[in-house]
């Protein structure tokens, strides 16, 4: 299910680099995605919405979270000419992803600390 979700080549990657400080890194991610989607959820302004956007995308690409860093790209670019349903929609959706990754990613660290 997840692996259309999740670059699996890359959270190898990311293991084998980061090595002892991969179960950190997955933690730092997880808080960060939520304390950025808690952002996205409360705040009306466009300029926020895209710089929130921008840097969200950014750690989902790095950590290898293909679709949410697509969803985010595509509220970073489109904050400014949607409507705000259509902003309250493309929220909804980063935070849909989010959940649908989330489990990954916690298992991912369960299994990193249990090697």
């Amino acid at each position: 299910m997840a692996d259309i979700h999740v670059d699996r080549d890359v959270l190898n990657s990311m293991a084998e680099v980061m090595e002892d400080n991969y179960p950190e890194l997955l933690d730092t991610f997880l808080a960060d995605s939520e304390n950025r989607l808690r952002e996205l959820q409360k705040t009306v302004d466009a300029e926020v919405l895209s710089f929130v956007a921008h840097s969200f995308k950014g750690s989902s690409s790095n950590m290898g979270a293909t679709r949410l860093a697509e969803l985010c790209h595509e509220l970073e670019l489109h904050a400014k000419d949607k409507s705000p349903s259509e902003i309250i929609k493309l929220v909804a959706d980063i935070n849909s992803e989010f959940a649908d990754v989330r489990p990954v990613y916690e298992a991912e660290r369960q299994r990193s600390l249990t090697h």
